[in-house]
Parts: structure tokens; C-alpha cells; sequence
């Protein structure tokens, strides 16, 4: 008795299961009915321009990169942003300096070096790329932000 229940419990759970894989097949995603294969062949890489900096849309936003950090090595030994945004490098380098909020700890205390919860850049900061939105919105800046 209870081997057949088991077997039986087998049997509709594959049924069950293959039913729900059918399922699966036909969520739609942002790239269409392509297979994924299909779609990273045919996938047209986004370049990044050296560019003037972006416009901010918000209140506190981080500035967005406006050139391509590909390659750029961060680490707990290296970082190749302060290499040109260090408050000793900017001016030659024509860069922007790092802001003085990454010189402070998490109690407030001001440090001499920038602080390990800010070292890491791309956390917050992201270049920033000529690309179709992947959804629609409806999003606008305040105009006391954007200035237009």
C-alpha cells in the first residue's frame, strides 16, 4: 500500500511539474521570443563618450561618470580614480575632486585619507551611457534641480 502512495505521489508530481515547465515558456521578457543565445549574439554593445558632466536629476544624486571606467582597477590597494580625482591630482588632471564628504567616517570624524565606506567609486558613481530606457516612465527632474 504505502509503495504504490509513493509511487503515485511520483507519477503527479511529474505531471505536475512538467505542467509548470510548460508554463515557463511562455513568460515574456524585455528581449522578446529571441533565446538568450540568439539575443547575445545579435546584442549591440552601448559605447561611452567622454563627455562634459551629467546633469544631476535629484537631490543628493552622485554625480555620474561621464567617460568609460573600463579596465579602471579598484581595490583595496589600488584605486585608478584617485589617480586623476585626488585632491592632489584634479587641477593637472582637469578633473573634478573627490568631494569632502568621502573624508568622513561613519561617526563624522573628518580623516586625512578618503574613508574605506567612500574608497570604493563605483558603489555610487556609474558611467553613464547613451542607451534606449529598457521600460517606459514618465520621470522629470524638480525644475529647482535641473535648472530647465
Amino acid at each position: 500500500m504505502k509503495r504504490s502512495m509513493v509511487l503515485g505521489g511520483v507519477l503527479l508530481l511529474g505531471v505536475f511539474g512538467s505542467t509548470s515547465l510548460m508554463a515557463a515558456d511562455k513568460v515574456v521578457s524585455l528581449r522578446g521570443d529571441q533565446d538568450i543565445s540568439e539575443a547575445s549574439q545579435s546584442a549591440e554593445l552601448k559605447h561611452w563618450q567622454d563627455r562634459d558632466p551629467i546633469p544631476r536629476d535629484y537631490v543628493q544624486q552622485p554625480p555620474l561618470i561621464p567617460h568609460t571606467n573600463e579596465g579602471y582597477v579598484i581595490n583595496l590597494k589600488f584605486n585608478k580614480c584617485l589617480t586623476c580625482h585626488s585632491w592632489a591630482n584634479y587641477k593637472q588632471a582637469k578633473a573634478t575632486k573627490i568631494s569632502q564628504t568621502h573624508f568622513s567616517d561613519r561617526e563624522g570624524n573628518d580623516l586625512a585619507n578618503v574613508s574605506a565606506r567612500r574608497y570604493f567609486c563605483t558603489q555610487c558613481h556609474v558611467p553613464q551611457a547613451e542607451a534606449k530606457p529598457l521600460v517606459e516612465n514618465t520621470f522629470a527632474p524638480l525644475p529647482a534641480v535641473s535648472g530647465r
